[in-house]
């Protein structure tokens, strides 16, 4: 079983695949990972796509089962073959930046205030994470994921909603036993 969950930066993509990888013992990929080089300043050096494509493919093809986290909109037609179940997260525009904003303060502390360059970088981030919904920022948006899914050639499982982790996974078990 190849499942891909994905949803807007703060939906809980990484937390449930972390959960239901431990759950299922199966091993986790997270796209961030392969996208972005690592970097003394995280999450600012893009990795060549033929290179992240690759080192992705390589890592998910010597395993049955695997989940992958992220999105993968812009990675190309290939990965529209790539999954046996998708799962697309979608929770309420306010409670995601509230938690984009928690996991930044987490991340970074009052740097995203105090330091010029790291406060320019939350600031930037969240201006970008605010049009998710309103599909008025480059790369992910709602309806670049919504334009995504429906040429996926794979079941889809969406969630909509402030739910809990465990009531995610008691979801796709359900629709894994289904498939």
């Amino acid at each position: 079983m190849k499942i891909h969950i994905m949803g807007a930066s703060c939906a809980g993509s990484t937390t449930l695949g972390t959960a239901l990888a431990q759950q299922l013992n199966y091993p986790l990929f997270d796209s961030d990972k392969y996208f972005w080089e690592a970097t003394e300043q995280p999450f600012t050096v893009k990795r060549d796509p033929e290179l992240r494509n690759a080192m992705m493919l390589q890592d998910v093809n010597i395993n049955s089962n695997w989940i992958l986290t992220g999105s993968m909109v812009s990675w190309g037609p290939a990965w529209l073959n790539m999954f046996n179940l998708v799962v697309f997260l979608y929770i309420p525009h306010h409670i995601r930046m509230q938690r984009l904003h928690n996991r930044e303060l987490e991340r970074y502390g009052d740097a995203i205030f105090t330091d010029p360059v790291r406060a320019a970088n939350y600031q930037a981030f969240m201006k970008w994470a605010t049009g998710y919904d309103e599909n008025t920022t480059k790369g992910r948006t709602l309806q670049v994921h919504e334009n995504w899914l429906s040429q996926v050639n794979a079941p889809i499982l969406e969630i909509r909603g402030d739910t809990t982790v465990q009531q995610r996974i008691d979801l796709i078990l359900e629709k894994m036993n289904e498939l």
